[in-house]
């Protein structure tokens, strides 16, 4: 526990933005994964969500929760992960296109 006045107020000023940051740093962590989950199943889908998931990021950037190179790597990857899902997908096509 701190004894110095300074100390105290410190604490008390710590406290109180950790409070103020936690719901945007629960929503950033909560729709980048529900993203990657969706990624995985449905790819329509994730590039519905993907605007939505971009917004929460710059948000969290905005209010300095993250540092904006953070947001922006994590943006990009993010949607390279869609690029990749899409160049999978005609791959399985062409090949169930060959085996009929």
């Amino acid at each position: 526990m701190p004894i110095t006045t300074s100390a105290k107020k410190a604490m008390r000023q710590a406290n109180a933005r950790l409070d103020r940051r936690k719901p945007y740093k629960s929503r950033l962590k909560s729709e980048i994964k529900k993203f990657l989950e969706t990624v995985k199943t449905d790819q329509v889908k994730a590039k519905a969500l993907f605007p939505k998931t971009q917004s929460v990021i710059d948000t969290a950037s905005k209010k300095h929760i993250i540092h904006k190179n953070t947001a922006s790597r994590k943006k990009a990857r993010l949607a390279a992960l869609i690029g990749k899902a899409a160049e999978n997908k005609p791959a399985e096509t062409k090949k169930a296109a060959a085996k009929k």
